[in-house]
């Protein structure tokens, strides 16, 4: 702990007296936590941190914002993607004088010049 204590000690502070963690750093501390056997707790406890900045640094890495090491160790969670549900494509429009609105068994034919304002505040009536 004495070496972590005297690098701490040479780490430069803001204007406010907090430590400005370089982002090379926030990472390599993130990625320690993620070691076999390492907790947030213990990693935070070795630098002199408490373990929310810890676990903010890891929100970080998940959001892409800090690009964690490869450390020796360290365990991933295989990862599986999702094949992106099917895009509804919208009805192709047919040339027609009336639009009809249905809800339910309930039918309602409009012209085709009627508003889309106007469609909408009959649906909305319409509605359950």
């Amino acid at each position: 702990m004495g070496t972590t204590s005297e690098f701490l000690a040479r780490m430069q502070r803001r204007a406010d007296g907090k430590r400005n963690w370089p982002s090379e750093l926030k990472a390599q501390i993130g990625a320690e936590t993620l070691i076999d056997g390492e907790t947030v707790n213990t990693v935070a406890k070795r630098y002199e941190l408490i373990p929310s900045t810890v676990s903010d640094w890891r929100r970080m890495a998940r959001q892409g914002k800090l690009i964690l090491p490869n450390l020796e160790g360290i365990n991933f969670v295989p990862v599986e993607i999702e094949t992106p549900a099917p895009v509804v494509q919208p009805l192709t429009v047919t040339s027609s004088s009336t639009i009809d609105l249905i809800i339910g068994d309930v039918t309602v034919r409009l012209g085709a010049a009627t508003s889309a304002a106007r469609i909408a505040e009959i649906a909305r009536a319409m509605a359950p």
